[in-house]
């Protein structure tokens, strides 16, 4: 039952060599590795007003679209960088890569933790604020705004496992609808304006924002740059997923970056330009975007149709961070610099653990942070910026030392690209940083310093595992060390001939090793085993602490215990396995207790022999006392 709700959820496995048929073309890769960028067109304007309003009041409407056209720049840089880092590496990795090959290892995991950090924001930022735009339409739903944001995670995470192909279909719809609706917004707004047919933009029903006087300064001004670059966050992803792409995949992910700009420069172009017509004032109980659909099309199917696309757009914008994460971290992963599981692909032949590590990390920042944009987004931009900055500077690095046909062109972009960026990074850092921008400074260092870490955890083990060529023809094959068997017993049973039966198969030095936890209690122990027709020994250590594994392990350690060194000890264990799970509660399972404690003994080999019993039907037993006991004499 449970493997049947299973594949309905997640779908069935697909064989290796389906691989192929789980890539996309353009048109359904651009909203999956897009919706991040596209999406925050939905809150990147509003975040701007958050910062201008409260200083300089409607002198905000004079510079928030300014400064989104500084930010359209940046984004049109940062789309033909990219291009050339899709060009230049056509296997993906993005960031991380380019550091990798061109400015070392170090920076190379520097970009990979600031990129993972953004990738789990994303999905935090993303998710909390669809969450809140479903507030706007359903403002009885505030006081569950975590439980929902998490279930936005939990049918991102089934929609993502499902496969890449699957998600696709899945997720791409949703896109293109709130762009169709954007667009629909944009151009009806600008001709209702142009004919003077609008509607009030209402305010917020219990609070009011407070307009301030203060003087437009160099650091608000800033400040709101910083904020509105959230509409940024995301431009890296199809960089990195390019072999997600059908063939020829590095064209495909070039083209996907020229509508990626093209959507966003009108989406936020547009919305930018409505709030200033409109004057839309951000306040916590109704977004920007709603306002400005109220003002548009009043409280009809138009604004319903734009509040549920703009909260699915927000949801599914995290799922450029599952497209982008999961196959992140396996690059990572296959460097050694990242678990090795997180390099394995799942059922559906996608990077399952990545995606469900992703998730996990979500949703601990939005519980933590109580599914807040505002203040989550404070932690946004940096990490991304600077995976951005070392992207670009490898790239210039890269060009400089290739020099092929049109490299200065190249070198150009890529150059411009680092030193916008760069500025970026220090605006972000400084004007968020007390903020929220300081934890990010001070978890990647913590990440990185990890990621070496477990880089030199693998380079141990596989130092220790290591068996040199030259000395594989000195192992001696024809005189292996001594082999001893130890046999656990509890009783005479059906379980324990077996395993005495298969250890004499191995070798004639076997034990049965029984603990006596009171005196005389091995009593009938010992003359069932003078009934067997055997030379196998009986150990018998006496416990008044009731202690079998304390008492196994000193006596394999002991000189009672007759073993050279270097011989091996083999810990057989009879285990018998019910046919229901609940059964197993009902017994003590001691030969599992023995297992663990005896993995960690040099030259002990631990090997479980399974027993298995049948299903019985309790209803042809009429008393207790019909079942036989099997231990009676």
């Amino acid at each position: 039952m449970l493997k049947q709700l299973f594949r309905w959820i997640f779908g069935k496995s697909l064989e290796n060599d389906r691989i192929s048929e789980e890539k996309y073309n353009v048109f359904w890769g651009m909203p999956i590795l897009a919706s991040d960028a596209i999406s925050s067109v939905a809150y990147a304007v509003e975040e701007m007003l958050w910062v201008l309003i409260p200083f300089v009041g409607m002198a905000s409407f004079l510079w928030m679209p300014r400064i989104a056209i500084a930010i359209i720049a940046l984004l049109l840089i940062l789309t033909f960088s990219y291009r050339h880092v899709v060009e230049a590496y056509p296997n993906g990795g993005g960031a991380y890569v380019v550091a990798k090959e061109n400015l070392g290892p170090a920076y190379s995991l520097i970009a990979g933790a600031s990129l993972s950090v953004g990738y789990v924001l994303t999905v935090a930022v993303s998710i909390c604020a669809g969450t809140t735009a479903l507030i706007s339409a359903v403002p009885a739903l505030l006081p569950y705004r975590v439980p929902i944001a998490v279930l936005f995670v939990i049918l991102l995470v089934i929609g993502n496992v499902r496969g890449v192909r699957e998600s696709a279909h899945i997720f791409s719809i949703p896109t293109y609808a709130f762009i169709l609706a954007v667009i629909s917004l944009v151009i009806v707004g600008l001709v209702r304006y142009a004919t003077g047919n609008t509607l009030p933009v209402p305010l917020a029903p219990m609070q009011e924002i407070s307009f301030g006087t203060h003087p437009v300064t160099l650091f608000i001004l800033l400040a709101a740059f910083s904020s509105g670059c959230s509409a940024l966050t995301g431009v890296e992803a199809i960089s990195n997923a390019v072999p997600n792409f059908r063939d020829p995949a590095p064209h495909n992910a070039k083209l996907t970056y020229l509508l990626l700009a093209a959507a966003i420069v009108v989406c936020f172009g547009g919305v930018a330009s409505l709030a200033k017509i409109y004057h839309a004032t951000p306040n916590p109980e109704l977004t920007v975007m709603a306002q400005i659909s109220l003002a548009v099309f009043g409280k009809g199917i138009m604004f319903y149709i734009i509040q549920v696309t703009t909260t699915i757009i927000l949801a599914m914008a995290a799922n450029t961070a599952f497209a982008g994460f999961p196959t992140l971290l396996s690059i990572i992963a296959q460097d050694g610099y990242a678990p090795r599981q997180m390099a394995l692909r799942g059922h559906r032949l996608n990077y399952t653990n990545g995606i469900t590590f992703l998730a996990l990390l979500a949703i601990l920042l939005i519980i933590v942070f109580e599914a807040d944009t505002h203040l989550l987004i404070a932690l946004y931009a940096i990490g991304v910026f600077v995976a951005f900055t070392l992207s670009q500077t490898g790239m210039l690095v890269h060009w400089f030392r290739l020099r092929n046909e049109g490299w200065q062109y190249k070198a150009l972009v890529n150059g411009l690209g680092a030193l916008t960026t760069l500025g970026a990074v220090i605006i972000v850092g400084v004007t968020k940083f007390t903020s929220g921008a300081w934890i990010v400074i001070v978890v990647v260092p913590l990440i990185v310093m990890l990621m070496y870490k477990i880089k030199q955890h693998y380079l141990l083990v596989a130092q220790q595992l290591d068996i040199p060529n030259d000395t594989l023809s000195l192992i001696d094959f024809n005189n292996p060390h001594r082999h001893h068997v130890i046999i656990p017993i509890d009783s005479i049973n059906g379980m324990v001939i077996k395993a005495l039966l298969y250890a004499r198969s191995m070798t004639n030095d076997v034990e049965a090793f029984h603990v006596e936890p009171y005196e005389g209690e091995a009593d009938k122990l010992k003359r069932k085993w003078a009934m067997l027709n055997t030379e196998i020994p009986l150990i018998i250590r006496e416990s008044p602490y009731r202690d079998v594994v304390g008492q196994l392990t000193e006596y394999i350690g002991s000189e009672e215990h007759a073993s050279r060194p270097g011989d091996l000890i083999t810990v057989l264990l009879p285990q018998f396995f019910v046919s229901k799970w609940y059964q197993a509660l009902l017994h003590n399972n001691t030969s599992l207790f023995i297992a663990n404690a005896m993995l960690n003994k040099h030259n002990v080999v631990v090997s479980i022999l399974p027993f298995y019993l049948a299903a019985y039907n309790v209803k042809k037993y009429q008393k207790v006392d019909d079942i036989k006991d099997s231990q009676e004499e």
